[in-house]
């Protein structure tokens, strides 16, 4: 199986001078996961290239038995580096697509006009997507094929309003993931903050946080192998 990991290409935390990125952790569970369930995984970002890192998930207490796999694992690190232009992914290649989250995707992801053709060629084709925290976000200008906002009756999560507090951003980012999953008529449900918590929704999969990574890539790895 063919699975597409696809990250954010934005860096800036807003006008605040900080730094966001991709949360190292919600793609290394995830990758290892997959990996070692013998996915063949590609690796995508809007800009291609090496992708942003969030700086606090590199903090000590942000580490897991996967993210320091993933810092002494040289390929899986030459891969994250060299990212392939989400332009030029051709769709059909591949089985399913996995977002990570981080702060990032609710600048570039939520817009980015490849990554929501991407998201509606494996809608329509049955295909499993799968999102986890702010990455939901990639999800909010995505149509199905009547024009109906793709989320719109669904069950899905992201990161809360009560997180997104907790961590004080909610003046910064652009907008708050679950408000925007609710006006645009999702089902949205969320569980005890920092805690996993997963919805599925045939082939859409939604984590609420980093603590749902895990949980996300073995319901997107089932899913496949129902398919088979």
């Amino acid at each position: 199986m063919k699975i597409l990991i696809v990250l954010t290409s934005h860096s800036d935390l807003g006008k605040t001078g900080e730094k966001t990125g991709f949360w190292i952790e919600e793609f290394a569970t995830p990758f290892y996961v997959l990996q070692d369930n013998d996915a063949e995984i590609t690796i995508a970002s809007p800009l291609g290239g090496q992708p942003p890192v969030d700086p606090k998930s590199e903090l000590p207490e942000s580490q897991t038995l996967a993210t320091r796999r993933f810092y002494s694992d040289i390929e899986a690190i030459e891969q994250v580096a060299h990212t392939h232009k989400l332009s030029e992914i051709k769709y059909d290649e591949y089985d399913a697509v996995f977002y990570p989250g981080g702060h990032g995707p609710l600048w570039d992801l939520a817009n980015d006009k490849d990554s929501i053709a991407l998201i509606e060629n494996f809608y329509s084709n049955n295909k499993p997507i799968a999102f986890v925290c702010h990455a939901p976000a990639a999800l909010i200008n995505v149509k199905r094929e009547d024009g109906s906002h793709l989320v719109a009756g669904k069950d899905v999560t992201g990161f809360s309003n009560s997180e997104e507090e907790a961590v004080q951003l909610t003046d910064i980012v652009p907008f708050m993931l679950e408000t925007e999953l609710k006006r645009l008529g999702a089902s949205y449900s969320k569980g005890t903050d920092w805690l996993s918590y997963v919805k599925q929704d045939g082939v859409l999969i939604t984590g609420q946080n980093p603590a749902s990574s895990e949980e996300v890539a073995l319901k997107l790895l089932a899913s496949l192998i129902k398919k088979k």
